[in-house]
């Protein structure tokens, strides 16, 4: 829609402009000229014709909203013109923002951050007295879903009124766990003061190692899917027995990214549990949840302290012993790409429904300077990336 203004027997060419044109595509303002100008202007922008259609196909409001605004959709001037489409490459005027999830906007971003978490935190008040239970089993490896689901369930007791110690959080190390995550978990739950307690998964997966015939139970260095997916199932097989126990439901922690990217073990693994917090959350968000989190105060200084030094440590499986403690950790994001990239893949795929040829497209304007457009507070330079076509279109084929 353009919107134009002039008074009474007046046409907006011959007049001083005493208001402005603006162009918004489904309410998101696109283009708008300087206010107050004695000269006459244009304004161009893109309008993504596709993206209209397919929020018309997703969406119920649209009708709704055509019959609500009749008499200005009657009142609405069609203006005719020509248009020749030039050659080579046209590259896109509007903005598309690096991180779909989390507005660049700080008012925004903090109102968006809020809802998210309290969506969280009610929905899992509603699980505990649907399930008729007052205790939460969780694993905590140290790292960010874990400690993003934990701190959810924390504020869930405070709003029910019932003490913390009523989660029964379980650091569960196996034979790649590294000092610094499993002593972050043991801080955070502290912190908390949450019910903590270490359970060393090695002998159980050693067994099952033994009785399957694999060859790390010879001392051999195989490291393969098997090896990885008896220890992520183990801890899930611990968790469901511990809520037996304990009259308990099992908080899984697993997040949105993983699950589109297929980063999971199924079946008895860590994608099962009687209640899934971050099943719809994704990784970038639930970053921006715990930046969130410290900026606000929504714990104390020791919490905020741990949650930082979480958020600053390398997104590692912990699957695969290291060699040395010089050796850098299994990395997530070297096998199925950076976080930041396969979100915005995942919304414009998962939203929209777009081609992956467009999806690139979009990708690379966003991507492809890290120079332009904005970046959300809290993300230093370092944190600042950039990606050209090749690796945009690699991790996107993941």
């Amino acid at each position: 829609y353009l919107y134009t203004a002039a008074g009474p027997g007046e046409s907006t060419t011959d007049l001083a402009w005493d208001g402005h044109a603006m162009i918004y595509e489904n309410n998101q303002l696109l283009a708008e000229s300087l206010r107050f100008s004695d000269k006459e202007q244009i304004i161009t922008t893109d309008i993504d014709l596709e993206r209209l259609m397919q929020d018309r196909m997703r969406m119920t409001s649209f009708s709704d909203s055509v019959q609500a605004h009749l008499e200005h959709v009657r009142t609405i001037r069609p203006v005719e013109f020509e248009f020749y489409v030039p050659d080579g490459n046209i590259p896109l005027l509007r903005s598309v923002e690096r991180f779909p999830y989390v507005p660049s906007d700080s008012s925004k971003r903090d109102e968006h951050c809020f809802e998210a978490y309290n969506i969280q935190v009610h929905g899992l008040m509603k699980r505990l007295l649907f399930a008729k239970t007052e205790r939460i089993i969780i694993g905590i490896s140290g790292g960010l879903d874990s400690a993003h689901a934990l701190i959810v369930a924390t504020r869930t007791m405070d709003r029910l009124n019932l003490p913390r110690a009523n989660i029964l959080a379980y650091t569960m190390p196996g034979f790649a766990t590294s000092d610094t995550t499993k002593s972050n978990a043991l801080k955070l739950m502290s912190a908390l003061g949450v019910s903590s307690q270490d359970i060393d998964i090695r002998p159980s997966c050693m067994q099952m190692l033994q009785d399957i015939g694999h060859p790390f139970a010879d001392g051999k260095p195989v490291y393969d899917v098997t090896f990885e997916n008896v220890q992520a199932g183990e801890r899930t097989s611990h968790l469901f027995r511990l809520a037996n126990c304990h009259n308990a439901i099992v908080l899984g922690t697993g997040d949105l990214s993983e699950l589109a990217l297929g980063w999971c073990t199924y079946g008895v693994g860590d994608h099962m549990s009687h209640y899934h917090v971050n099943a719809s959350v994704p990784k970038t968000l639930i970053q921006h949840l715990i930046r969130w989190t410290i900026h606000t105060r929504q714990f104390d200084d020791a919490t905020s302290g741990m949650l930082t030094s979480i958020l600053n440590t390398e997104i590692s499986p912990e699957l695969i012993p290291v060699k040395s403690p010089q050796e850098p950790l299994q990395s997530t994001q070297q096998i199925i790409g950076p976080y930041e990239l396969q979100d915005f893949n995942l919304y414009y795929i998962t939203r929209f429904g777009f081609r992956p040829t467009k999806i690139a497209f979009l990708a690379l304007h966003a991507w492809g300077n890290r120079l332009q457009g904005a970046w959300p507070d809290g993300l230093t330079k370092q944190l600042q990336n950039e990606y050209d076509l090749s690796a945009i279109k690699h991790w996107l084929g993941i």
